[in-house]
């Protein structure tokens, strides 16, 4: 099983935990308001928790609802989040516009697990930001996670990403597109609390580290929080 398999199966889980349906996950559609609502369909009355998405996304009281984004509507969200604000930078700022985004929701296949790696050492990184994952936590999310595969490779990667000391610099250096960097940057902004402190300065040092101008961070934060008001409604 490769990263964007297990991605794709702990998304999965944390959508049926939240009462959402995973049939939507995989489907790829135009940027839009009204793609996004399908993706986030399974919404309705559910609260984040259980599982090793659960303890990843945390489920410490003000903990905001961003992380229903990645649960309800999976890759597919976070790439039409990331198209969207991307594509709005590009527009304000005419001498970028030189390609399409090239978003995980876009790519071939081949580069997925690119995207995929990077988004899901992000979303790894972003949790640990409040230094809420212990010990204890750890065994029970490579417990859940083991539960997808039997990769053993994969399995002692993703311990070795829970157990590294958070370090922005180096978590910024897996990202090899600037579009990629804006993925992790985004997967960031829907786990974290700005209101903690701890967070928030984790946040502003990551986008630092990644080299995204502070017009595209404020663009991907925006239309992150559009995507979370749509999850919560």
């Amino acid at each position: 099983m490769n990263t964007k398999s297990l991605l794709d199966q702990l998304l999965k889980s944390g959508s049926g935990l939240l009462g959402g349906t995973s049939s939507q996950q995989n489907q790829r559609r135009q940027p839009g308001s009204d793609g996004l609502a399908g993706l986030l369909s399974g919404r309705a009355g559910a609260a984040l928790g259980g599982g090793a998405l659960g303890l990843l996304l945390g489920s410490k009281k003000g903990r905001k609802l961003g992380g229903k984004v990645l649960t309800y509507g999976g890759m597919a969200a976070l790439g039409l989040v990331a198209y969207k604000a991307y594509s709005n930078w590009q527009q304000n700022n005419q001498q970028q516009q030189t390609s399409v985004p090239a978003t995980v929701d876009r790519v071939p296949e081949a580069e997925v697990e690119v995207h995929s790696k990077a988004i899901l050492i992000a979303v790894i990184a972003a949790a640990k930001s409040d230094g809420h994952i212990d010990d204890r936590e750890r065994e029970i999310i490579d417990a859940e996670v083991a539960k997808f595969t039997r990769d053993a490779s994969l399995l002692r990667w993703i311990d070795t990403e829970l157990q590294k000391p958070l370090d922005p610099v180096a978590i910024a250096s897996v990202a090899t597109t600037q579009e990629i960097a804006a993925e992790m940057y985004l997967a960031s902004v829907l786990v974290i609390d700005e209101e903690s402190f701890m967070e928030r300065s984790y946040l502003n040092e990551l986008g630092k580290q990644l080299k995204l101008p502070a017009d595209l961070q404020q663009e991907i934060k925006k239309q992150a929080l559009a995507a979370e008001q749509l999850a919560g409604a």
